[in-house]
């Protein structure tokens, strides 16, 4: 939706579909989620002797709002909550999050793998996805 431009914040909206959900992941960064519309899960994680192990789990209902960040933890993995409909929230975050290398996380090892999430918007070219050339500077 939007990117400062010197980086310093973006916000995005995600649109969950039915059973939709994300891999165990981290952010890097600071981050806030409003839940808009139907409802998500998010899983939180923490390590433990170099091991995820799954903390607490909350439900986002519309108004509700979350933190992540690496100081309060930022591994989590996120679910649509509701079964039969979409579910829409709005993500703040303190970068241009489609651009950050960050983690995804084999939850039964802790161990993890590089990846940036880039955009996905059909209908319009993002003019802050710089995914690619971040994935390709980490090799």
């Amino acid at each position: 939706l939007w990117c400062d431009p010197l980086e310093r914040f973006s916000v995005v909206s995600f649109v969950w579909g039915p059973g939709q959900k994300t891999p165990v992941h981290d952010h890097t960064v600071w981050g806030l989620i409003g839940m808009l519309r139907g409802a998500e899960t998010a899983t939180s994680y923490v390590r433990e002797d170099g091991r995820l192990v799954a903390g607490g789990e909350a439900l986002l209902i519309p108004g509700a709002v979350d933190a992540v960040s690496p100081r309060i933890g930022d591994i989590h993995a996120v679910a649509n909550a509701v079964p039969d409909r979409a579910s829409i929230s709005i993500h703040v975050y303190g970068a241009n999050i489609g651009a950050v290398a960050r983690h995804v996380f084999d939850p039964q090892t802790g161990a993890p793998k590089p990846f940036v999430s880039g955009y996905s918007f059909a209908l319009a070219p993002n003019l802050w996805d710089r995914s690619a050339e971040v994935r390709a500077a980490l090799g």
